[in-house]
């Protein structure tokens, strides 16, 4: 029985220490004055009477009721229950302001000020009651201070002495589970007071339900989270009440669990200060402090008011862990929102479940405490008994727990297990002996509830009922209630003028009372009657392993338990090889943690005794197996593998010498577990556990045990007898029950013994009690002796000695960070008895030490050691240290005698002939890359990665060669390799822990190649840091080799000893043949001098002055290069062909004709007499004499016009070379449109050639070498228009009639519906634009677009081709921002608006004979007038960066370097990212509208983009492969490359990073998109190519390998320089039967180059790619496309190029393991005789069965197609037989083909209508960059006229494609939208993207997409187009009204330049617009005349236009600026300023 109240306070206001109305509040009495010596009395309790501080007010305020909680230094809970009334106190006037003293302590700063107080005058002052008790009965107290004030105000006739002496004195209460109390305190009143039943559970009335009402079910669950995870809590409220029931409520939910930590409900506000305490807290502040509170950084502030919570940023708060959070917010939805489930219901039910609040509070605790008894189970089960008596001592195994309820990476419950609270929990619910409540019952119970719910759902309401209903029982046990009477004042009594003070209290009264009542209370016959809860066993629950979470069942195989225990057996039965082999898969099998668990098991089985000796091979692979394990579990031990592996890892050990014997421990140390302190002390419980279990245990099965124990000794033997293999008991793995290591009954669980010996103590003698307690001391004690050794073992490093002599003892941080502790270690004393302190054990030592004290302090102090055995150990631990480090040095010194382990041996690879190893292989391991194919993951192929191997680098290759590390999976080789010069990427990768190698292995390099392979490599230890470093040296030396002779194409050539040419012979004895030979000879071995004028080097060959006349001017021999300019770049957009022209000016020489001869036998001349653009005569002077329209020129021989072009060019036969001369330089590096192809049927021609320099600073610097300086530009520029119409003239359709341009059946597509949907873009972004502002920027881009030639060392940033920037990028990917487009709308980028140079395109579609595809930057180009049929199309294109860009992205998705998990970076995904597709979809596009305007129209077309070498080629190739069927052809396409990219110059090496200037720049892989796009084609016309896919992926491979010459010069005339020109000329004269045969005929010992070329340099200057090809091509069938059937009707392919038709080249993805890439073939043929070799050897006949792996095994070489096959097999028998064998081309020449009637394929009505569809598609992307070009400039005039289409549904009778998307309108509902204005039609769902611009004016034909197909009767289907479409002009002038027109010239604003523009003045409009020509429609700008002021004739103005009069000016003043007007004479002048002023009038 307790007292009702301690104490009974009276605090008053303080009149004292009064300032301005506030005070603090002072104790005026307190009741008893003694203390009672069981509860002292608190002080400081007035602070929390007034927690808003003591203040005098104004108005009367109501009485007050709250309890204030606080709480002593026992940490038990007073209860301060305070009433609280105003008293009248009367105020003299204050002192004035500034009199005033400054307050003692600043807390009048936090509260309310009170206005100061002028005159006398009445005031309040606070008074409280304060009742202050240890037990919670609130309401009882809000009674008893009721009564009491009731008494004092209403003055009835009852002393308070005798109120305050009954409620201190008389009222007795029993404690929980008692009974009702009923009682009065003396004033007529009746009370009643009833104790919970439950002493541990928590009362809280009805406020749990009110916090859920007051914040929501999440907010609640938050703050719940946030107290079980120790965060600070901070509530506020406007009611104190509301703070102590709401902080009662939140400590309420934690039930089993009781808050620790700081705990004040109302804080008062002079303590706010408070709440900046580090520890975690639940706090309640009244609502006016909040703002103090507002900058908190780490509280979680709950406003109970607003029902919000603020959790900082800063904040990390778990919730709980999932499913259990949703299954909680369910319940708790289902308990408070029962009208949510019916909310839907058709008939709701009437009635709905509404308890009141005191239940539904019960309802709420009762869905939290069976979420604690979900998140808790099997808690039981981890618990570790170390002590039972004299008390138990229980602790608790975390790791486990959070192990075997997969709860490791669970925040919530890891940082629930850390809290203080929750060893509290441990200890109080620990003990299995013990009286047990509510929770318990809950915790054993809930899986069956949990499995009945899961049965039927209904059921949670109905537990979670019953459950509640026991809480509410527990506070309300009986069921009648009791009628109390209670005294209370009338309403408005406080108000009551005349209110006497509160008189004092008689306190010798009061004690008086007080006595009397306690003598009376005889508490112990009371007491008596009580009976306390029975103690029982506690019921466990069920086991934690039985918990099945469905979330995380690995299937474990019992196959693989076998393989584990075999390869065990294997081990200590030492079958080594046999274990090696199963070795990797057992190492997959220890990736489930019941693996590894049965390994320790299995191993403790072959551990006999304490000591385990072993051979060296059992011992390594033992100890492998031991860290594998370790490896794959984390450093918490959460599955207790590390600690059942202890034992083990001091008992298998070997023998290194006499007396040296290394433990297993000396191996595993590298893992973290053995660094973390709480596995250390869990593993110790365990075993202390397990001694003490045995300790209690019948004798019978443990007699060995208990002796051991008892003497501390051999402790191994009971560690394996009663090693369990978990933490949990034995009984725990049903699997270990079915092995029974060691045959056992079922024996009683530690803490069923442990509850047996509780119960029992009482009856047990004392002396035995004594005897027991001492034999658990012992044993605690023996087992820390134990664990301190095994911790000195497993933390002290094997090297220890060695690092302590090198001194750097950089100790590991991890140990270094465990250094603060206060263990006695410290002390000298301790130290001094050691008897070691003369040696000092170093760092690493000293670090030990402290940790293994540190633990024992902890353990021992927890488990009750005795003091004086603590400082034994203390003693002990360094002694030792010291030992141990001792033992070690010898162990460390033996082992590393050890012979090492034999590797594999390093194997070499084959290599080509000429390939030469640079360095000897270093020993390395492959690692997997991102690449699935190579492990054996999803495929399920064989794991060939990791392999082990050595990394081997050539003069031309990177090669890898190995085996697999995991030998039982497969026995193949594994190759990976690729040409060093493809290298674009070389990192050093960290690589981590190797599982499979069990090896640490520091350094790893990843290289990545251009060729898509990737090697990622990890060095063995035994490679030094050094080689590593001259591997990457030598790498970088060959990838970038001084010149370009060293490369492998010309150093790995092998010498083939010729038959020597007689006659050359004695040629070289001429004195000039000697030198040359014997310079050549020096000069490549001294490494070639380098010339130094120039940028590049270059390889020259000084002036023999001998014999000018008769040699070739193009040998350097005569000719001595002039000195390039300085304009040459070195950054990657323009490109090192020097730019500007030689210095020393050479008169042009007569070529003579044998070098023309020789020149004309080049391949593109030949290609060009094929097409006849050049007759088949050599000498372009013979050519003149027939009337032909063109004529070679060799007017480049010299390469003096431009020095990337060939020799040889085709020029229109009017054009003179003087005149190229001259025009040359209007283009950049000189290169001139030349022509390329000529189409055989409309005789139109293909010119390519480089953007256009304009009128640009350039050409100013320039001069010219063959023009007089004082030629100006006017004369180039005019020189280029002739030669533009010269090329106009050229193409027929010039004349050609009208109908029958894009007259095809095929073209039935509306020209007008496409203008409209060529560009939305552009109307949408410039068409905003004013034409004023648009206009000014653009001489802004003219500039810059000409400033790009300047030399600049940005290493390549610079602003170079501008047109590029103005591109395609710049509205679909805003990649790179630039200068240029920043300042440009994007809308027009015309820049031929303000340049001299010409008149600018027109926009009507009229056909053009020549149409220029250029940049928008160059429009300037072009002049109208002299070459009106040009057009000139601006098209959008990727230029060179962006091209890099995109490859390094594809690479990166195609080679990953490591598998990547992100579902965002998926293979498709990076596909899409990189953009690569889109790149070639935007050449194929350009390429198909080359090939229309070619081929369809019949117009020619000159590509003049960026420097001509790049995009130009692509688009150039790309067209003429699908006009020209002969380039499909294997020959064919050797002529396409060598004239297209070899012959007009490619930058080869630039784009490559072949040179080592270029190494910046990075790798462009234009070539190989190029082939890309080829391949793409092949994909969708496979029998038109002559040529297979393989052969696309040969080329793409030698481009970049460097193993061919072809691909390494830039141009022809460094090929000519190096005196390859010269080999290959030699070549190309020999006709092709000739071509094995070597004439030796006199002239040809020098060839032009100077070489001489007999049997010394001809081996050296390496080899074609193309003559290797056609070699390897009349071997064998490789290159040769089987399907290929020409077809010459249609010898146009027009392919599809939207992105869903592309794929990605299996180039990029495939690979092959067994022999590298399959591109060089000599090594596969090696590799494979080898193998032949090495059966032969074994004398095995081979099976023909193969098994063919994907990544593995080249595919097509293993199995071939049929006809490979077929022709091979004819080849083996032809040998057999003896036959002289047949080349395979013969006899697939000699193949019938089968009569082609049975192929015709019948032409159906569906293949028509897919062929047109398809050339419909092509044709509109043609039609769409035509039109698009010409929006560019029509953009701003169109938004003049934009205006939205009116669409209505239509229904298409007949398939129509959408204008928008292309797709099909016709379908089954054959519905569409069209506009009613201009017919356009499209989907529905694209009506929204359609661009604003109808037209207004009918379409030119209506129906015009539509197409009317009809069925004939006689043949399948034909289609019949409903009407031709015409290139129609359609009127530009619709609906004007023309008052005057005319041209005149109009003067820019900016640059003060004059331009001829076409003026209309519209009086309709009011407004005078002009446009760039008469025949556009869209106006480029227009004046309002709204805003004209005035017309005056003005005074002729600087720079006007030729031909113009004085009087021909006039201005026009508008308000915002004024504009000069030139027309071209005084009269029409007049006239434009009279018809002006008139419209302003």
């Amino acid at each position: 029985m307790s007292r009702l109240a301690d104490y009974f306070v009276i605090v008053g206001y303080d009149h004292e220490k009064e300032r301005s109305g506030i005070s603090s509040g002072m104790i005026l009495q307190r009741f008893p004055e003694k203390d009672w010596s069981d509860t002292p009395f608190i002080e400081g309790i007035e602070w929390f009477c007034q927690p808003q501080g003591w203040a005098l007010s104004t108005d009367r305020q109501e009485p007050r009721f709250f309890v204030s909680v606080l709480t002593d230094i026992d940490a038990n809970r007073h209860y301060c229950a305070c009433m609280c009334f105003n008293e009248t106190v009367s105020i003299t006037p204050s002192k004035p302001v500034d009199e005033e003293e400054e307050p003692v302590d600043g807390s009048h700063a936090l509260v309310r000020s009170i206005p100061a107080i002028t005159h006398h005058s009445i005031m309040y002052a606070p008074k409280c009651l304060v009742l202050v008790s240890r037990l919670d009965y609130i309401e009882t107290f809000r009674n008893c201070l009721g009564i009491i004030y009731t008494v004092y105000i209403e003055n009835i006739a009852v002393p308070l002495e005798t109120l305050v002496g009954n409620i201190l004195g008389c009222i007795q209460v029993p404690p929980p589970g008692g009974p009702q109390v009923r009682f009065s305190i003396g004033a007529g009143d009746r009370q009643a007071l009833q104790p919970p039943i439950s002493p541990s559970l928590p009362v809280s009335q009805a406020s749990v339900s009110l916090l859920f009402q007051q914040l929501g079910i999440r907010n609640v669950l938050v703050l719940f989270c946030a107290i079980m995870t120790e965060h600070k809590i901070l509530f506020h409220s406007k009611s104190y009440n509301r703070l102590t029931e709401g902080c009662r409520a939140l400590t309420a939910l934690m039930y089993p669990f009781r808050y620790s930590h700081v705990y004040i409900p109302l804080l008062p506000a002079a303590l706010v200060e408070v709440l900046s305490t580090p520890t975690p807290f639940i706090m309640g502040v009244h609502s006016s402090l909040r703002t103090e509170v507002a900058e908190l950084m780490d509280v979680i502030v709950a406003d109970l008011d607003g029902g919000s919570i603020t959790v900082p940023d800063g904040v990390s708060l778990p919730l709980l862990p999932e499913p259990l959070l949703s299954t909680t917010q369910e319940a708790l939805s289902l308990v408070l929102q029962p009208e949510l489930s019916c909310a839907d219901h058709a008939f709701p039910p009437l009635a709905i479940r509404a308890p009141q609040a005191a239940m539904l509070d019960k309802e709420i605790r009762a869905v939290f405490m069976r979420t604690f008894a979900q998140l808790l189970q099997g808690y039981r089960s981890c618990l570790t008994l170390i002590r039972i008596h004299p008390r138990p001592v229980i602790t608790f195994h975390k790791a486990a727990f959070l192990g075997e309820r997969s709860l490791i990476d669970c925040d919530f419950t890891t940082r629930v297990l850390d809290c203080m609270f929750f060893n509290g929990f441990v200890a109080e619910r620990g003990p299995p002996w013990r009286p047990c409540d509510v929770w318990d019952e809950l915790y054993s119970n809930l899986p069956e509830l949990l499995r009945l719910e899961a049965q039927d759902s209904r059921l949670l309401l109905g537990h979670i009922q019953e459950l509640a209903t026991q809480l509410y029982t527990n506070e309300n046990p009986n069921p009648q209630s009791y009628a109390q009477k209670i005294l209370v004042p009338p309403d408005g009594a406080f108000a009551r003028i005349h209110q006497p003070p509160l008189p004092p209290i008689n306190s010798g009264q009061v004690q008086a009372i007080i006595d009397e009542g306690l003598a009376k209370n005889n508490l112990k016959s009371r007491l008596s009657s009580l009976r306390p809860i029975q103690p029982r066993i506690v019921p466990m629950g069920p086991h934690i392993s039985n918990i099945h979470d469905n979330r995380n069942i690995v299937s474990n195989s019992a196959r693989r338990l076998e393989v584990l225990k075999n390869c065990i057996t294997c081990i200590f039965e030492n079958k080594i090889s046999d274990a090696r082999k199963t070795f990797p898969a057992v190492l997959r099998a220890l990736k489930s943690k019941a693996a590894r668990l049965a390994l320790c098991m299995e191993l403790a089985q072959h551990v006999i005794g304490n000591k385990a000796m072993l051979e060296h091979q059992q011992f390594d692979l033992v100890v492998r197996l031991m860290n594998c394990a370790l490896q794959d579990d984390s450093s918490v031990d959460e599955h207790g593998v590390a600690a059942a592996l202890l034992p083990l890892a001091t008992a298998f050990c070997r023998k290194l010498c006499t007396g040296v014997i290394q433990f297993a421990y000396t191996c595993i140390q590298e893992h973290p577990v053995w660094q973390n302190q709480q596995f250390w002390e869990a593993a110790f419980y365990q075993d202390v556990q397990k001694d003490v279990k045995s300790l209690y245990l019948p004798r019978a099965d443990s007699a060995a045990a208990g002796a051991a124990t008892a003497a501390g000794g051999s402790r191994l033997a009971t560690d394996l007898i009663l090693s369990p293999t978990s933490p949990r008991d034995s009984k725990d793995f049903m699997w270990r029950d079915r092995r029974s290591v060691i045959s056992r009954v079922q024996e009683p669980s530690a803490l069923e013994i442990a509850a047996e010996q509780m119960r029992i103590w009482t009856s047990i003698e004392p002396e035995k009690q004594k005897e027991l307690v001492t034999s658990e001391e012992s044993t605690m004690y023996s087992q820390a002796i134990h664990y301190a050794n095994r911790m000195v073992y497993l933390l002290i490093p094997l090297d220890i000695g060695a690092r302590s002599h090198r001194q750097d003892n950089n100790m590991e941080d991890e140990r270094a960070s465990n250094s603060i502790t206060n263990s006695v270690a410290e002390s000298d004393s301790a130290d001094a008895e050691s008897g070691f302190e003369e040696q000092d054990p170093g760092e690493t030592g000293t670090t030990v030490i402290r940790m293994v004290s540190r633990f024992v302090d902890k353990v021992c102090t927890e488990g009750g050691v005795s003091s004086e055995h603590i400082r034994c150990l203390h003693q002990m631990v360094p002694g030792v240290v010291h030992m141990h480090i001792e033992t070690l040095e010898a162990v460390h010194r033996e082992s590393k005698r050890l012979p090492p382990i034999q590797k594999p041996k390093i194997l070499t690879p084959s290599m080509l002939p000429g390939e030469e190893a640079t360095m000897e292989g270093l020993r390395v391991y492959l690692l997997p890359d991102g690449r699935e194919e190579s492990t054996a993951g999803l495929l399920g192929g064989p794991p060939l990665l990791p392999a082990e191997g050595a990394i081997f680098l050539t003069n031309y290759r990177v090669i890898f060669k190995g085996t697999p590390c995991d030998p039982f999976a497969c026995e193949q080789l594994v190759v990976r390799s690729f040409p060093v010069t493809s290298l674009t990427k070389e990192k050093r990768v960290a690589v981590q822990y190797l599982a499979h190698l069990d090896q640490w292995l520091q350094e790893g390099l990843q290289l990545r190649s251009c060729t898509f392979q990737l090697i990622k490599v990890a060095f063995d230890e035994e490679v030094t840091a050094d080689n590593i470093e001259m591997f990457r040296k030598l790498v970088h030396r060959i990838r970038h080799p001084p010149h370009i002779f060293h490369h492998f194409a010309f150093t790995g050539q092998v010498m083939v000893s010729q038959t020597p040419l007689h006659k050359s012979k004695e040629k070289n004895a001429t004195l000039k043949g000697f030198a040359k030979k014997t310079l050549l000879k020096t000069a490549r071995k001294a490494g070639f001098k380098q010339k130094t004028s120039s940028k590049r080097q270059k390889y020259v060959l000084p002036n023999m002055g001998v014999n000018n006349s008769s040699k070739y001017m193009t040998s350097p021999g005569r000719m001595s290069l002039p000195p390039t300019d300085d304009l040459s770049h070195e950054d990657d957009l323009s490109d090192d062909f020097e730019t500007g022209p030689p210095s020393i000016i050479v008169p042009p020489v007569s070529t003579d004709a044998k070098t023309l001869e020789r020149l004309s036998e080049r391949s593109y001349v030949r290609d060009w007499q094929r097409l006849g653009i050049c007759g088949s005569s050599t000498s372009p002077s013979t050519s003149r004499q027939r009337a032909e329209q063109f004529r070679l020129t060799s007017v480049n021989a010299l390469y003096m016009m431009c020095r990337s072009y060939p020799a040889l060019l085709v020029m229109p036969a009017n054009v003179t070379d003087e005149s190229v001369r001259r025009f040359c330089r209007c283009y950049r590096q000189g290169r001139i449109p030349g022509v390329t192809w000529r189409h055989p049927r409309t005789h139109a021609l293909l010119l390519r050639g480089a953007g256009h320099h304009g009128k640009s600073v350039m050409g100013m610097l320039k001069s010219h070498p063959a023009a007089p300086s004082a030629s100006t530009e006017t004369t180039s520029s005019i020189e280029q228009e002739r030669y533009l119409s010269a090329l106009v003239a050229a193409t027929p359709l010039a004349s050609v009639r009208q109908g029958s341009a894009w007259g095809m059946s095929d073209s039935s597509l509306s020209i007008d519906s496409l203008l409209l949907a060529a560009d939305d873009h552009l109307v949408g972004v410039g068409g905003t634009l004013t034409p004023e502002v648009a206009r000014r920027s653009n001489p802004f881009n003219k500039a810059m677009g000409t400033l790009g030639v300047f030399p600049r060392s940005s290493g390549g940033k610079g602003p170079k081709n501008f047109g590029r920037w103005g591109s395609l990028k710049d509205r679909r990917h805003n990649s790179q921002a630039s200068l240029s487009n920043i300042n440009q709308p994007r809308g027009n980028v015309r820049h031929s608006a303000d340049s001299d140079s010409g008149v600018d395109s027109v926009h009507t579609f009229q056909r053009a004979a020549l149409y220029i595809l250029g940049e928008k930057a160059h429009m300037k180009g072009v002049r109208m007038e002299s070459a009106p049929k040009t057009e000139f199309i601006p098209v959008e294109y990727y230029d060179v960066r962006h091209t890099k860009a995109a490859f390094k992205k594809l690479m990166r998705a195609c080679i990953p370097s490591s598998p990547n998990i992100e579902p965002e970076q998926s293979f498709h995904k990076l596909i899409e990212n990189s953009e690569w597709l889109q790149q070639l979809c935007n050449i194929m596009q350009l390429s198909g509208a080359v090939v229309d305007l070619l081929d369809v129209q019949g117009s020619s077309v000159a590509i003049c983009l960026e420097d001509g070498w790049d995009v130009t080629a692509q688009v150039s190739s790309v067209a003429q492969l699908c006009l020209d069927p002969h380039y499909r052809t294997l020959d064919g396409f050797r002529v396409l490359i060598e004239k297209e990219w070899i012959g007009f110059g490619h930058r080869f090496s630039h784009r490559s990073n072949f040179n080592a200037n270029s190494q910046a720049s990075g790798f462009a892989p234009t070539f190989m998109q190029f082939l890309d796009v080829v391949q793409q084609i092949q994909k969708q016309f496979p029998l038109a190519f002559e040529f297979n896919e393989y052969y696309l992926r040969f080329l793409a491979y030698h481009s970049v390998s460097c193993r061919f010459r072809t691909f390494l010069f830039d141009c022809e005339l460094e090929r000519v320089e190096s005196g390859v020109a010269a080999v290959e000329d030699k070549r190309g004269s020999l006709t092709s039967h000739h071509k094995g045969v070597d004439t030796g005929s006199d002239e040809e010992g020098v060839y032009p180059g100077g070489r001489h070329a007999g049997q010394y340099q001809g081996a050296n200057l390496g080899q074609s790619v193309f003559d290797y090809i056609e070699k390897q091509n009349a071997r064998s069938p490789l290159f040769f496309n089987f399907l290929y059937t020409p077809d010459f009707e249609h010898p146009v392919l027009r392919p599809q190029s939207h992105l869903p038709c592309l794929e990605v080249w299996q180039y990029y993805l495939d690979e092959q393991l067994a022999h590298g890439p399959s591109y060089d073939l000599e090594v596969i043929q090696l590799d494979s005789q080898q193998e032949e070799e090495a059966e032969a050897a074994d004398g095995i006949s081979k099976s023909s069965r193969k098994i063919v792996t994907l990544g593995y095994d080249g595919i097509s070489r293993n199995v071939p197609d049929a006809f490979s096959h077929l022709l091979e097999e004819i080849h083996r028998l032809e040998t057999e037989l003896g036959h002289l064998p047949q080349k395979w081309k013969v006899l697939w020449d000699k193949l019938e083909l089968p009569t082609t009637d049975s192929l015709t394929r019948h032409a159906s009505f569906s293949t028509a209508l897919v062929r047109s569809h398809g050339r419909l598609l092509h044709k509109r992307s043609t039609l769409e960059i035509l039109m698009r070009g010409k929006m560019v400039g029509a953009a701003e005039a169109a938004h003049v006229y934009s205006h939205p289409h009116r669409f209505e549904r239509y229904n298409y009778t007949t398939p129509t494609y959408c204008d928008l998307c292309t797709n099909v309108l016709w379908g089954p509902v054959k519905m569409g939208m069209r506009c009613m204005d201009c017919g356009y039609s499209c989907h529905e769902k694209c009506t929204e993207s359609v661009p604003k611009n109808c037209t207004k004016y009918k379409a030119v034909a209506d129906g015009a997409t539509s197409q009317t197909l009809t069925r004939n009767a006689g043949d399948n289907g034909s289609i019949n187009s409903s009407n031709q479409q015409y290139y129609e002009q359609f009127s530009s002038n619709v609906a004007e009204n023309r008052t005057h027109e005319g041209y005149l010239y109009k003067r820019g604003a900016l640059l003060k330049g004059w331009k001829q523009r076409w003026f209309v003045l519209d009086s309709i409009k009011h407004q005078l617009r002009y446009y760039d020509a008469m025949e556009d429609s869209h106006c480029k700008g227009y004046i309002d005349l709204a805003e004209v002021m005035s017309v005056t004739q003005a005074s002729p103005a600087p720079g006007p236009p030729k031909k113009t009069d004085d009087k021909s000016f006039f201005d026009l003043r508008t308000s915002r600026r004024t504009y000069n007007f030139c027309a071209g004479d005084a009269c029409t002048a007049q006239e434009w300023i009279e018809k002006l002023q008139a419209c302003l009038q």
